[in-house]
């Protein structure tokens, strides 16, 4: 008989101030995405697509909304409690995030409040993503 376990989760989605919401300039949404959100919210997958979504390049991405804690983050986050006010109708990408039992943001996180001896300090992340320049 074998038995499959699942690897023990090394961080706590409450505890966090939501830096998967935020940091990341884009969240990609594909068409089953859009449907689950049309459902959740009682609309036309046509008027979901343009209330919630807006095109980059040749992505469909979330809309953003203005956050005083982090600038910018998903338009779905709420803002009091740091938590998806979709859950159940978050897209897909959200759904496997992180997608391994450690949270990266989350253990920056832990570190900078033991190393500040500090439970309430709040590190800010920015991430970018450059191309490297090739030479000629």
């Amino acid at each position: 008989m074998t038995t499959t376990t699942k690897p023990r989760i090394h961080y706590d989605c409450t505890k966090c101030p939501a830096f998967c919401c935020s940091i990341y300039e884009r969240v990609v949404v594909n068409q089953r995405d859009i449907n689950r959100l049309a459902r959740h919210f009682e609309l036309t997958i046509e008027e979901a697509e343009r209330r919630f979504t807006k095109r980059n390049g040749d992505e469909r991405i979330l809309r953003r909304q203005k956050d005083t804690l982090l600038g910018q983050t998903c338009k779905f986050l709420n803002l009091e409690t740091r938590g998806c006010s979709i859950y159940h109708a978050r897209p897909q990408i959200c759904r496997e995030y992180p997608g391994r039992s450690r949270c990266g943001y989350y253990d920056i996180l832990q570190f900078e409040r033991e190393t500040q001896e500090d439970d309430t300090v709040l590190p800010l992340i920015q991430l970018r993503f450059l191309k490297p320049k090739r030479e000629a």
